[in-house]
């Protein structure tokens, strides 16, 4: 029985069962528009019943010692080892994911749950010192209680386990809203591989569902305490409105607009082979993506032609086929969405030097050159396979230029100058910024977040430990205190 099959319910309380809801959310391959699945989705009262089950199964978890905690982890690794051709295909199906993308995703599925298994022992208490005399100060640091995930289209099994497996292993229990458009890669599978190693009932619950059904109520449900949503920032300002009127914490990775930026020093055939990556790489549909490539113009030719000859290189086509590079885009909207960004540029005097076309979900890639400043392919994120090229003259206007943008997420420096690099990349707003490589990387024990309308928080590491615990002070008075009265 495929995946889709097997996983189209709702998982609640560690049963697979049917949503109680009037309609259905079906679940399209975006390449071929092939039905995969149809899911009854899940109402309000279920939402309810979810969050009640992860509170009734928090306490304990929590209490059970981190080392047995993490054998639930290791076992789950083991499980993707053995499963990993099934995940692949399904992946490749709900996503449109071409090979490479495929392989990118469940390779940093895997890191996150290594990082999960020593995440477990890694929420560590202190011992502060007093000014008075025969105090004790202990400050311990424990799970928050119960951790409302929601998770996007694009990277559906790495952005649901990279939230869910740092919550579980610090003790938590976790509600998970995976996206509509991918509610088996971002829901399903992660509860199937977690249930198959031996995760508590309860503890991990999967509801698929929209907002026209459940409203709000996956925030202001009173049960979670914090919400980490990953999506875009339109959703992720009103997530941090609802939040923060019941008092929740949030942490949000929201979108971008990234910029790559070649030097006049920079090894201009290693820059070119950076930029198509960071730009193309699952079809553009990545918040790291640079969606603006700055080249300096002492090198602004040279690098155009390269650049454009190697975007005319790139196959679009079936995801599966080992030799695609650029797939289809989620749905028909989002391919409409791309098309009319790039018209629009054009009508606003920017010039295709490379004019992709579309048919259905497939949009080739598409090179801008020589809009005019505050174009709309330069201001917004826009998720698909288009990328503006932008001149400047020297290090001080790219610096302006790049930090003109209301994101600040991912970014990256080529130079053949070092520390001429970090000099840069310390004057950029953003989260992340890499030197001489790409736009798009994630690893599990570094930082990962953004700056203005970017996000809120950091995951990943250490900031983990921070977004998914709280701490608690216990003081013990030694001998007896003296009162003022």
């Amino acid at each position: 029985m495929s995946f889709f099959d097997e996983l189209a319910y709702q998982y609640i309380d560690g049963e697979w069962r049917a949503g109680s809801g009037s309609w259905d959310i079906v679940d399209f391959n975006p390449y071929d528009g092939e039905k995969l699945a149809s899911i009854t989705v899940a109402t309000v009262d279920e939402i309810d019943q979810a969050y009640r089950a992860a509170e009734r199964a928090q306490g304990e978890w929590g209490a059970t010692n981190p080392y047995t905690r993490r054998l639930v982890f290791e076992r789950a690794l083991r499980i993707i080892d053995d499963r990993e051709q099934e995940l692949g295909a399904a992946i490749a199906a709900e996503v449109g994911g071409t090979h490479a993308k495929v392989a990118f995703e469940l390779h940093l599925v895997r890191e996150f749950l290594r990082e999960a298994i020593q995440l477990s022992l890694r929420a560590e208490g202190r011992i502060l010192p007093s000014p008075v005399d025969g105090k004790e100060n202990r400050l311990y640091r424990l799970p928050v209680g119960v951790v409302g995930v929601i998770s996007p289209f694009n990277f559906p099994f790495l952005l649901s386990v990279k939230s869910v497996a740092p919550a579980l292993a610090l003790g938590n229990a976790v509600v998970l809203k995976p996206h509509q458009n991918t509610p088996i890669c971002g829901g399903g599978l992660v509860a199937k591989v977690f249930e198959e190693a031996g995760l508590p009932a309860g503890l991990l619950n999967v509801v698929v569902t929209d907002i026209a059904e459940i409203g709000d109520a996956l925030i202001e449900h009173p049960v979670p305490k914090v919400i980490s949503f990953t999506g875009s920032e339109k959703v992720g300002r009103h997530v941090a409105t609802v939040a923060a009127s019941h008092f929740k914490r949030t942490v949000l990775e929201l979108g971008g607009n990234s910029a790559l930026v070649v030097l006049d020093d920079a090894d201009i055939d290693y820059a070119v082979d950076a930029a198509v990556f960071s730009r193309f790489v699952h079809q553009g549909q990545v918040c790291m993506a640079a969606n603006r490539v700055l080249v300096d113009r002492a090198v602004e030719q040279e690098f155009t032609e390269k650049f454009v000859a190697k975007v005319k290189t790139l196959k679009v086509g079936d995801p599966t086929d080992p030799a695609t590079h650029i797939g289809p885009l989620i749905n028909e909207g989002q391919a409409e969405a791309v098309t009319a960004v790039v018209e629009r540029a054009v009508s606003e005097g920017g010039t295709a030097l490379v004019h992709g076309t579309a048919r259905g979900t497939l949009v080739g890639p598409t090179v801008l050159a020589g809009l005019p400043e505050g174009s709309c392919a330069l201001t917004q994120e826009v998720f698909g396979p288009v990328v503006s090229l932008v001149p400047f003259d020297g290090d001080e206007e790219a610096v302006r230029i790049t930090n003109d943008s209301p994101y600040g997420l991912s970014g990256a420096v080529h130079t053949g100058d070092i520390e001429r690099g970090v000099r840069f990349a310390k004057r950029i707003e953003t989260g992340m910024i890499h030197i001489n490589d790409g736009t798009v990387h994630d690893e599990p024990i570094v930082p990962f977040g953004g700056e203005k309308g970017s996000g809120l928080g950091r995951l990943n590491g250490d900031a983990m430990v921070e977004a998914f615990t709280t701490t608690k002070w216990i003081s013990i008075q030694h001998g007896r205190s003296r009162f003022p009265f």
